[in-house]
């Protein structure tokens, strides 16, 4: 048996061997997908690791069988579908990059039909808006989905520390770089073939430079309320060209259009989304942001760790609606997780010694949530008012003791 690889890391002085394979937090929610459904669909951006948790999840089963829809060979075995379905009716089928063939889900509506145990089918897509239409259009009842980020802090510690993460972003191959350059150059090489062959691959009929610029644009309105008819002007586009425009970075997972809540307050309360680039590595390559020093020193510090910390929140309650909340006069909770009639807060602060604002206060007294915390750089936990939570990035989505 081959020995099993290793990964070393090293950030600055600080360096750690992580030995083969990571576990991921969509792995479960995988598993669980696959036993309750005929058919699962894994989603995320490229080269985020669903290859790698497929093979993953596909060797410890044994009876599976991986098609990668890139390549013209495996493509080729599906050019009798019905065929390949009967010879491989018991194993599980996964098919990587699904995107590529998306008049296949009509194909695999039938042949669930006709045999409708779970875990039959393993789809692997980078598109979430085209690919979930397509799904819920021909396989509603029949599929579960599941999302796979780049990697969490959650994953990854304390083998790589929460600055490495918040410098570089969760993509493996950035993340787990040798050098901080190669990993500078990683995501300049993705950012570069996401604009010229994914977004080219969508039809928009938008030039790859006015792509590009947008792209810009929204890393310098990071953390920011959208103002749709500015943007759009700035670009010398229409509202409705624009607002296409975001959906399609959003639902090839680079965007969050993170929506206000709609609350019964007494206050005025703004109404338009914050916009957040959602892998704060891809960001800093787009702001000109190369090592820890540059980004501490950088204007949109702030901005950065507001938005890499609300992936880290998210994604750490799957089941919860995430929204903000500022009212006309400034207040405002940087985030709101709702989850029925349940409610958790929290304050976002890039300093050793947070302050909570008076706003925040006034919020949290008329919302009454479950928990009201703030996250910052700190090294441990404490109450800095009663009931309100000062957490450290290593504590998100945990309760306060």
């Amino acid at each position: 048996m081959p020995a099993t690889p290793v990964i070393t890391v090293q950030f600055g002085t600080y360096a750690a061997e992580m030995h083969g394979y990571l576990p991921r937090q969509a792995q479960l929610a995988l598993s669980k997908a696959l036993n309750r459904a005929p058919a699962a669909l894994l989603l995320g951006p490229r080269q985020c690791g669903k290859s790698t948790l497929a093979r993953q999840l596909l060797a410890e089963r044994g009876d599976a069988v991986l098609l990668d829809l890139q390549d013209r060979s495996d493509r080729a075995r599906l050019q009798e579908p019905e065929l390949f379905f009967e010879a491989h009716r018991h194993d599980l089928v996964c098919l990587d990059e699904i995107q590529l063939l998306p008049e296949f889900f009509s194909l695999l509506r039938a042949e669930i039909d006709r045999d409708r145990r779970p875990g039959r089918f393993l789809l692997l897509g980078s598109a979430s808006g085209p690919l979930l239409h397509q799904s819920q259009e021909s396989l509603a009842g029949r599929i579960a989905q599941v999302e796979l980020t780049p990697f969490l802090l959650s994953e990854v510690a304390p083998a790589i520390r929460w600055q490495q993460l918040w410098l570089r972003g969760g993509f493996p191959e950035s993340l787990l770089a040798s050098a901080d350059d190669d990993s500078i150059d990683w995501r300049e090489d993705f950012i570069r073939t996401f604009l010229g062959r994914d977004i080219a691959a969508l039809e928009l009929g938008l030039p790859l430079p006015l792509m590009e610029r947008l792209w810009r644009l929204l890393a310098h309105l990071q953390g920011q309320t959208l103002n749709a008819s500015r943007l759009a002007g700035l670009l010398d586009l229409s509202s409705a060209r624009l607002q296409k425009l975001l959906a399609a970075l959003e639902h090839t997972f680079m965007l969050r259009r993170l929506p206000p809540l709609e609350a019964n307050l007494s206050k005025r309360l703004v109404r338009s989304p914050k916009l957040y680039l959602r892998d704060s590595g891809l960001l800093h390559n787009l702001l000109g942001i190369e090592s820890y020093d540059d980004l501490l020193a950088h204007p949109q510090a702030g901005e950065s760790w507001e938005g890499f910390v609300i992936e880290q929140l998210i994604a750490a309650h799957p089941r919860w609606r995430p929204h903000f909340l500022r009212t006309g006069h400034g207040a405002e909770l940087d985030l709101v997780l709702e989850r029925g009639q349940r409610r958790r807060v929290y304050e976002i602060k890039l300093s050793k010694a947070p302050k909570l604002s008076r706003g925040f206060h006034e919020l949290v007294e008329q919302l009454q949530p479950e928990q009201a915390s703030l996250i910052a750089p700190v090294e441990t936990s404490f109450e800095i008012r009663p009931g309100i939570w000062v957490q450290p990035p290593l504590e998100v989505g945990q309760q306060p003791a």
